[in-house]
């Protein structure tokens, strides 16, 4: 995998340079249920006035950006896209300094592999990139760390997709309590578990569903269910109870010092090589919400990121696994 690292304060030139670059395979995606399936732009733009209504001006400058195209406007609200799937695990290490660490597992194939910098409406937000301006895990100036996963449930329903609504969260909130809010608020085409951890300590995981109402708990540990698991098949293949244990265990019992405990994000049964049937791990990350500072880890390789002192760059990764 080839990953980047990109800084740009408001979007311009560098921004429209990766949706040029990337859109025609998130169209074909974007269409691969065939466009009637789709809302509509006015759907679409509706949607994100009632939900999300801070955003608006940022979406309308970035369709500009693409291009004005119907189809990306459409794409770009990230209302009820089409299903997908994600393995992930993530944690909260509640030491003297909490971090939160978490696994993306997913198709490399279907990634952005883009650390994206933004200072977007004022507010500087660093993270994962999926969608272009969208985030599967992110940390902003205010100290408010946030990531995803998939919540192992086949229900899809009307609402967003939840890299938006994680972008909407560190654009507007400073705190666990703010964000939890949100997540409660923000309608969800799929089942996910949201967690977040402020730089005073706050953490939650909020437990998203589009066709029932939001769950926050205070849980430290997230796999691939929710309160119980519903996608027998799913849960089997990912072993999303069986990690969900090993962290507890992690946490509660053997109480690891906080780089043994990242470390184990790096090794079965947390870390997955299992591409040949869609998706394993293609990054472990490590935010410090406090110091704003991530990290992106892989075996035998570290690269820190700083919101105050981000350094362009890139990286070759090879994943084992991955032919």
């Amino acid at each position: 995998m080839y990953w980047r690292a990109i800084s740009e304060d408001l979007p311009g030139p560098k921004w429209a340079g990766l949706f040029h670059e990337y859109w025609p395979d998130y169209r074909a995606w974007w269409l691969k249920e065939g466009e009637p399936a789709r809302p509509t732009y006015g759907e679409s733009r509706r949607a994100l006035v009632t939900h999300m209504p801070e955003m608006v001006p940022l979406y309308d400058e970035l369709c500009e950006l693409a291009g004005g195209g119907d189809h990306a406007a459409r794409f770009l609200s990230f209302y009820t896209p089409p299903p997908y799937l994600a393995g992930c695990s993530q944690a909260i290490w509640a030491g003297k300094e909490p971090v939160m660490v978490r696994n993306y597992d997913y198709d490399p194939k279907a990634f952005d592999s883009i650390v994206l910098r933004t200072r977007w409406q004022g507010r500087t937000v660093m993270g994962t990139s999926d969608g272009l301006w969208g985030l599967v895990d992110g940390v902003n100036d205010k100290g408010l760390a946030i990531s995803l996963t998939f919540g192992g449930r086949r229900v899809v329903g009307e609402g967003f997709g939840v890299p938006l609504i994680l972008r909407y969260v560190l654009q507007t909130c400073a705190t666990a309590q703010e964000a939890g809010e949100v997540l409660a608020r923000v309608p969800t085409h799929m089942s996910y578990n949201v967690t977040v951890l402020d730089r005073k300590r706050n953490y939650s995981t909020v437990m998203m569903a589009p066709d029932r109402p939001a769950i926050i708990t205070h849980a430290a540990v997230a796999t691939n269910h929710q309160e119980n698991v519903e996608w027998i098949s799913h849960a089997r293949f990912t072993a999303t109870v069986e990690r969900e244990r090993f962290l507890l265990h992690r946490l509660r019992l053997h109480r690891d010092p906080e780089e043994k405990f990242i470390n184990a994000f790096l090794k079965p049964p947390l870390y997955s090589t299992a591409f040949q049937h869609g998706f394993g791990t293609l990054y472990t990350a490590v935010y410090r919400p406090r110091k704003k500072q991530m990290e992106l880890r892989w075996p035998g390789t570290v690269w820190p990121l700083s919101i105050t002192q981000f350094e362009e760059g890139a990286r070759q990764v090879i994943l084992p696994g991955v032919a």
